[in-house]
């Protein structure tokens, strides 16, 4: 089955995969905490996927634990970390350099088959 699936300037500029996926997601909410289970579901990747690759940005220190619900860990992203922050600053140039354009009617949306 085919669908259409929206891409982003973000993901356009840095590539589309899990992990370009995950990070654009704790970016848009980067003041709250998610389980994995939500990271996962918000990025629109497999669990399995997530779990892969969720080691090595704690390794990193992208990511922080902030606290347990019941047997939920829930994780934001460390905005302490210096590569977070820049990706912070550039994450939201981006997103500002495409408010502008809505604004001004020059925003094309990229629909992607797959």
């Amino acid at each position: 089955m085919k669908f259409r699936e929206e891409t982003t300037s973000f993901r356009d500029l840095l590539g589309d995969t899990p992990k370009i996926r995950v990070l654009e997601y704790l970016l848009e909410g980067r003041e709250l905490d998610h389980s994995l289970s939500d990271i996962a579901e918000g990025a629109g990747i497999n669990r399995i996927t997530l779990f892969r690759m969720w080691n090595g940005l704690e390794k990193v220190k992208a990511v922080i634990h902030t606290r347990d619900i019941g047997n939920a860990k829930l994780f934001k992203l460390n905005l302490q970390n210096s590569s977070i922050k820049k990706l912070t600053e550039m994450f939201d140039k981006i997103i500002n350099e495409d408010f502008k354009k809505l604004a001004d009617g020059n925003l094309l949306t990229v629909n992607r088959q797959t």
